[in-house]
């Protein structure tokens, strides 16, 4: 199977964060490809998978990184695909990622989620693969519909907390 969507990493010690993202494809069924590529220690090669994506069966890219985070603007200037940008907390607790994606230049458009915000981004990617997908679009709501189960068994079970002072 082609993968329709591409998780793209700086290096491995992305993966506890970009995982998340990975799940949440898994979970709705939908194939996808992960790699650590590094805009600074291998440009040819990140420049080569952002050209060659479309024509593999890519539809969204994810792609995080950490500090400069110059990846997924690297990535986003060699292809039309939507590229969608995790920031990595590292250094400054993410904010030096965050500004470096949010900020791209007129024409390298980056969606950018959360710091290490990953499932987001998986979910994200999912949202616009769902636009021409009506059974994904579905597995969409009923997951969103699974969100707010959960928390209307939260506030139940905080219906059962007590103290003192508690009114409700």
């Amino acid at each position: 199977m082609n993968p329709l969507i591409s998780i793209i990493m700086g290096s491995t010690s992305d993966l506890p964060v970009m995982e998340k993202a990975a799940k949440v494809l898994d979970e709705m069924g939908v194939f996808f490809e992960m790699n650590a590529l590094s805009a600074h220690r291998t440009p040819h090669e990140v420049e080569c998978f952002a050209r060659e994506a479309e024509s593999r069966g890519v539809r969204v890219i994810i792609a995080g990184a950490g500090m400069a985070a110059a990846l997924p603007g690297v990535i986003a200037a060699n292809t039309t695909l939507p590229v969608i940008g995790v920031p990595i907390k590292g250094m400054l607790d993410g904010l030096d990622a965050l500004l470096s994606i949010v900020q791209m230049p007129p024409g390298i458009p980056v969606a950018t989620v959360g710091v290490n915000g990953a499932q987001n981004a998986g979910l994200l990617a999912l949202e616009m693969l769902a636009l021409g997908d009506e059974a994904l679009a579905q597995r969409l709501k009923a997951y969103k519909e699974g969100l707010k189960e959960k928390i209307v068994k939260a506030n139940a079970e905080l219906a059962e907390v007590k103290y003192n002072c508690k009114v409700n």
